[in-house]
């Protein structure tokens, strides 16, 4: 490692965190490497600011009010983690249940069962030991002046179809999630499935089954049967090519057999932008998923760009020559990113983010521009602050002699504090060939002994100049949103503790230090299923697993995931039933 070796840092990670509770469960099946691991815990130590909080007067009893937003990845994660009863917790959602939405493209074609993979929310919040409570509504309006949400339920509607009803928080947790991405694209909103909730994977089930029906109808052409089974996907992200991979073994291993009319009719096509599916995942993911969709019939057609959508036909511009061309469909499933809610939209111009794409945080999950509204997961992202906007801080900081140049050892006792405060200057020495601390500091001096270094501030400028191009802005996944509502819980957990004892790493904007410490994502692995019980891993440390062994990580994983016992049960013996008796084909 750069500032210290690894060995150093296990020892430290031990020390700082004992809490430390998850493990990695290793073992061989079937000849492959099975791993079972699940979302990184933070110790109590790694949570977000108390700074953020007015503490209660001495002898006060009254609850403080959190209200959250949402019943998702993150929001549901906050409610599971959250166990300090000073709280009174709101719950507004419009839908009452959690869903585990990466096995929806298997809801899409009956290998998993749409009631395995939710989970109502009173179930989970039942047996804690916080006062929660949950409504089902929408919420269409945040006023974060007079701290109040507007929401509409259609529970006791009024002459209008709607009930609205204002909610007082003392602390707004934002876990709304996102939206399909439509990029304005004329007819995708009219004719296009989306794959976001429960509801979707189930029309787009029956969809596919009532194509299948419609084309088993006698007095139909070839060409009408072959355009009423051309399924398009559009995007050729995660969620597309899962889907495209369980439509083509649904239709491939159990429809053809109940559709021997039109066995040879059906087709799949995905129409990816970019040069390449998988993009965010490594090369030799995505070449092998490419080489394996063309071997089993899937037409890939890369740098496609829709332009247009009508009720019969798609029209996509090529990448490069820009020809346009007109593909006919009798099913399109669109998937090609997310976009920011309307509800958010408004709240974004309230308090001056309307020009920003998405809400932004802090590296505490606070709203920037607020004092008391957190957001998370999809809807949000951590406007992560820059080395050089604080450069002549940092400088003074480590200058505790005031000497006007900074030696390696000044450097070295806040290094930590500043891999804390700034994750892009870890992953810059980590990406970089040196030893240590020291050859980024002789980078700026010249060659010269460890002891003689000193820099001025323009030359610790030189030295930490290309830090910041380091910076990477979260993926939008259900990961990084568990890691989220994981880490505030435990922020909200320690708040009043925090209040009395403030600990963390310098503050380098003003005097003082942080009581929490910035949230850190731990990138802990993806998947990529293809179909054939075969699926690609990209897990930490650069370890590339493909094939049936890395299918059964798959389902060890996913399993282990659940959020209760039950849905695990369920999963478990909805993969079972297709392995016995296949996919249900039935249009309920």
């Amino acid at each position: 490692m750069r500032s210290f070796s690894f060995f150093q840092k296990v020892s430290r990670a031990f020390h700082d965190y004992p809490s430390l509770s998850h493990l990695i469960v290793v073992s061989t099946v079937s000849g492959g490497s099975l791993i079972a691991y699940s979302d990184a815990a933070y110790s109590d130590s790694n949570t977000p600011t108390g700074r953020h909080v007015v503490a209660a007067d001495e002898g006060e009893t009254k609850k403080r009010k959190v209200v959250v937003l949402g019943s998702g990845w993150a929001g549901t994660s906050f409610l599971r983690n959250l166990n300090s009863p000073s709280y009174e917790v709101q719950v507004i959602s419009p839908r009452n249940y959690f869903a585990f939405t990466p096995l929806l493209p298997s809801v899409t074609c009956g290998t998993v069962e749409a009631r395995s993979i939710v989970e109502p929310i009173r179930n989970i919040v039942k047996k804690k030991n916080v006062d929660v409570s949950y409504w089902e509504a929408e919420c269409v309006k945040i006023d974060e002046q007079n701290k109040k949400v507007y929401c509409q339920s259609k529970q006791g509607m009024d002459s209008n179809g709607k009930k609205e009803f204002a909610v007082d928080y003392d602390y707004l947790i934002i876990a709304i999630g996102a939206q399909s991405n439509t990029f304005n694209i004329p007819g995708v909103e009219e004719n296009c499935h989306f794959l976001k909730e429960v509801e979707d994977a189930q029309e787009i089930r029956r969809t596919v089954i009532d194509s299948f029906e419609k084309a088993s109808l006698p007095e139909l052409s070839d060409d009408e049967r072959k355009k009423i089974l051309h399924f398009v996907v559009v995007g050729g992200g995660p969620t597309g090519v899962e889907f495209a991979a369980e439509l083509h073994d649904f239709v491939n291993e159990d429809l053809v057999n109940l559709y021997p009319m039109v066995k040879d009719l059906a087709r799949i096509t995905i129409l990816e932008a970019a040069d390449h599916i998988l993009s965010m995942f490594d090369k030799r993911i995505t070449d092998f998923a490419e080489q394996k969709f063309k071997r089993d019939g899937i037409d890939v057609k890369l740098g496609s760009m829709v332009v247009k959508v009508t009720d019969k036909e798609i029209s996509a511009k090529t990448k490069g020559n820009g020809e346009l061309s007109s593909i006919p469909y009798g099913m399109i499933v669109w998937s090609t990113g997310i976009g920011t809610r309307p509800v958010i939209k408004d709240f974004m111009k309230q308090i001056g983010q309307g020009s920003r794409r998405v809400l932004a945080t802090d590296e505490w999950l606070r709203v920037e521009g607020t004092d008391s509204i957190y957001a998370l997961g999809d809807c949000a992202t951590i406007n992560q602050r820059r080395v050089m906007e604080d450069i002549s801080a940092i400088f003074s900081k480590a200058d505790k002699d005031k000497s006007g140049t900074l030696t390696v050892k000044e450097f070295q006792e806040v290094i930590d504090d500043i891999c804390e405060r700034y994750p892009q200057v870890e992953l810059y020495l980590k990406n970089k060939p040196m030893r240590d601390i020291t050859d980024l500091l002789k980078e700026a001096k010249g060659d010269v002994a460890k002891e003689s270094i000193e820099l001025n501030i323009e030359e610790f400028k030189s030295a930490l100049s290309q830090v910041d191009y380091e910076m990477k802005h979260l993926p939008a996944t259900a990961q990084v949103a568990a890691q989220q509502g994981v880490y505030l819980a435990r922020c909200f957990n320690r708040m009043e503790e925090c209040e009395k004892n403030p600990e963390g790493p310098l503050r380098f904007r003003g005097e003082g230090r942080h009581r929490f410490h910035p949230f850190r994502y731990k990138h802990l692995g993806q998947f990529a299923p293809l179909g054939g019980e075969q699926t690609a891993a990209q897990l930490p440390g650069d370890w590339i697993s493909i094939g049936r062994s890395t299918q059964w990580l798959w389902y060890s994983v996913y399993a282990s995931k659940q959020v209760s016992w039950r849905t695990r049960a369920l999963v478990i013996s909805d993969w079972t039933r297709r392995f016995i008796f296949g996919r249900d084909s039935s249009r309920i």
